[in-house]
């Protein structure tokens, strides 16, 4: 039976992606910073610290994977100076202790996959973007770029790398679609600006299955757009969503953007930010997407 280290695997991906190993039959290792014990026998939890670079070697020499998911909440708060550091150093900072730890103890992991984000790419001008395009200049796409070089370092190792640039990822247990679904709760489909700007989105269930497929697929190397197939303008995805919740018991309310600024901050640009990204290079491998298209995904969101 293969082990896989999840970091960051307490979180929304984290726990979803747990849960399909299990099913699959894979040892779950979740590195963490407080080690506890579980119910289940095939997960432990083992001990990490960023800030002081310390990490439970053991558990590195155990696995067979790892899937790199930490990483502090870019929406979680407002961007002062020194959450915008935190930010930057909870990824690269934890990709520096992984490649440490792999560098410098014998072990047998064979591949290691990393998050990263969609906020590498511009804003979209009537281009689909692809994995080859250059980054954008602006503090996200900074802070991509600087994340994927941290993790990359593991091919000298002479470990395999996959990287996914992900969307938003679409879940009721978290996320964005939780922070939209929101108002909803109040009959308020409620739209961010103009709502024309894109959105490049993937059902969690599809994100959990695109990681497990980097582990089973001893192909899969190198960068992919981890979004469905079919990006849509915020406007559609919370009609959808709203839709699929309420059926026609709603009334479509708007933030303006302004509102938005004053709320967020700098923040704001990502929320107003359209970003038209391609899932071609991954469905050429062969994945096949559940939910390609937004309202499939909604009413699978929203059925129960």
């Amino acid at each position: 039976m293969e082990s896989v280290i999840i970091t960051g695997g307490t979180g929304l991906i984290g726990t979803a992606l747990t849960r399909l190993l299990l099913d699959r039959g894979y040892k779950v290792i979740v590195l963490t910073r407080r080690a506890e014990k579980g119910t289940n026998p095939s997960v432990t939890y083992a001990h990490w610290d960023i800030e002081q670079q310390t990490i439970d070697i053991e558990a590195i020499q155990r696995a067979d994977y790892i899937i790199h998911l930490a990483g502090a909440n870019v929406g979680e708060k407002r961007w002062t100076t020194s959450r915008k550091q935190e930010i930057l150093e909870s990824r690269t900072r934890s990709s520096v202790l992984l490649y440490k730890a792999l560098q410098e103890n014998p072990n047998k992991v064979k591949k290691v996959i990393s998050a990263s984000a969609t906020g590498f790419y511009g804003e979209y001008t009537g281009h689909t973007f692809t994995e080859t395009d250059l980054p954008a200049n602006d503090y996200l796409a900074n802070t991509v770029v600087a994340w994927e070089k941290s993790i990359s370092q593991v091919t000298s190792l002479g470990k395999k790398l996959v990287i996914f640039r992900t969307g938003i990822a679409l879940s009721r247990d978290g996320g964005a679609l939780k922070e939209f679904y929101k108002p909803l709760r109040f009959g308020f489909a409620t739209i961010l600006g103009s709502g024309d700007q894109y959105i490049s989105w993937i059902h969690l269930q599809d994100l959990v299955r695109l990681y497990f497929n980097a582990i089973v697929n001893d192909q899969l190397e190198g960068v992919y757009n981890a979004v469905a197939p079919k990006p849509v303008r915020h406007k559609e995805l919370v009609l959808s969503m709203a839709k699929a919740a309420k059926g026609n018991s709603y009334v479509t309310s708007y933030v303006p953007a302004f509102a938005l600024k004053l709320a967020l901050g700098e923040m704001s640009v990502e929320v107003l930010k359209s970003v038209y990204v391609s899932s071609q290079k991954i469905q050429d491998t062969g994945f096949q997407f559940s939910y390609p298209t937004i309202t499939e995904a909604m009413e699978q969101l929203f059925s129960k």
